[in-house]
């Protein structure tokens, strides 16, 4: 048995994020994580809230993650 169910994992590695108007691909998904959470704990304002926006889609398991509301 998985301990994480397989609706909560991402089903590809590969992660299309659109932040601050740029479109960037990421191909190692847990390290888009990983930045994201690193921008949004060492940024503030609308920074912090964009970079937080991006972090709690990925957290979700979305492939493509935009920082619009």
């Amino acid at each position: 048995m998985l301990k994480t169910p397989e609706l909560a994992m991402p089903r590809t590695r590969k992660a299309i994020i659109v932040y601050n108007c740029r479109r960037e691909v990421w191909t190692d998904y847990e390290q888009a994580k990983a930045y994201f959470l690193e921008l949004m704990m060492s940024t503030d304002g609308d920074e912090h809230d964009r970079a937080e926006c991006i972090y709690i889609q990925l957290l979700h398991g979305l492939s493509e993650c935009s920082d619009e509301d």
